[in-house]
């Protein structure tokens, strides 16, 4: 038996930081879409418990990994020992504020509990996931979804109003501390030259408060806004979450195809990129 489960990432469309609470994080409102790029979870019964292969150099396949983090989690939900090999495709670059490793740690939990014929409703499944990390109740949806506190107030926006429109993505090598992001977001200013207003597009409104601090650190990422948003193609441009990928939303695939072999020949050959569509 093989059953496999796609683990879409997301972007924050808006992303607004509230304040420090008291636990030492940051209360935020974001606006979470999920796209079309996706990594792949491949499940296969076992007979040595809980095993995690990966086709990706470098990913930790030991009890550190979200994906294991997750079963073990289903395991004392269930209160029994689990039996399956994993084998987890990415296609999702870590580190780029893409959600990439908590979308692996929710399809892990949203595939146990159907395989194992839990019958975990999505909202206990969200709560069960808050215990991994703050947005990873968002991929237990996977729809367009409001969330708040630290991120783990996961709700489905019931009147979403989806828009044509092609999305680009663009990472350079670097990643970004998200920690470090949210700990300079008090004292962060503005860089001159760059525009942080909102954008209207369509009942879309972009924003993402988290900017400021993010380009203060790397003003790589504060050029590749600016570069973006002044291409004929490009419809908006925002840095997603905590960086270090950028989106553009584009009218059509060849507008979002232009700006992204212009991006790599303008701004930086070794940028990895991508072009999709928001699942909404």
């Amino acid at each position: 038996m093989m059953k496999i489960y796609e683990a879409p990432c997301k972007v924050n469309l808006s992303l607004k930081v509230l304040g420090k609470r008291e636990d030492g994080f940051h209360a935020v409102e974001t606006v979470m879409v999920p796209l079309t790029l996706c990594d792949r979870l491949i499940f296969e019964k076992s007979q040595k418990g809980m095993e995690l292969f990966c086709d990706m150099p470098g990913v930790p396949l030991d009890e550190s990994n979200l994906v294991l983090k997750a079963a073990r989690l289903m395991e004392k939900r269930l209160g029994k020992s689990l039996s399956w090999k994993i084998t987890l495709e990415k296609h999702v670059p870590h580190g780029a504020g893409l959600g990439g490793g908590s979308s692996d740690a929710a399809i892990c939990l949203v595939a146990l509990n159907e395989l194992e014929q839990a019958g975990l409703s999505q909202e206990e499944l969200v709560l069960l996931s808050a215990e991994l990390g703050s947005d990873v109740g968002f991929f237990v949806y996977r729809t367009p979804c409001v969330c708040s506190g630290r991120g783990e107030i996961v709700t489905p926006l019931q009147n979403w109003v989806s828009q044509d429109c092609w999305i680009v993505l663009l990472k350079p090598e670097f990643g970004v501390s998200t920690p470090k992001a949210y700990s300079r977001w008090k004292d962060s200013r503005e860089l001159d030259g760059v525009d942080y207003l909102p954008q209207q597009f369509g009942s879309w409104v972009l924003e993402n408060d988290l900017e400021r601090p993010v380009f203060e650190m790397h003003l790589f990422l504060a050029e590749v806004k600016n570069w973006l948003k002044q291409r004929p193609e490009t419809l908006c441009a925002l840095m997603s979450g905590s960086g270090s990928t950028s989106f553009a939303l584009c009218a059509t695939e060849a507008d979002a195809q232009a700006v992204l072999e212009a991006a790599k020949q303008e701004l930086d050959p070794t940028l990895w990129g991508w072009v999709g569509k928001i699942q909404a």
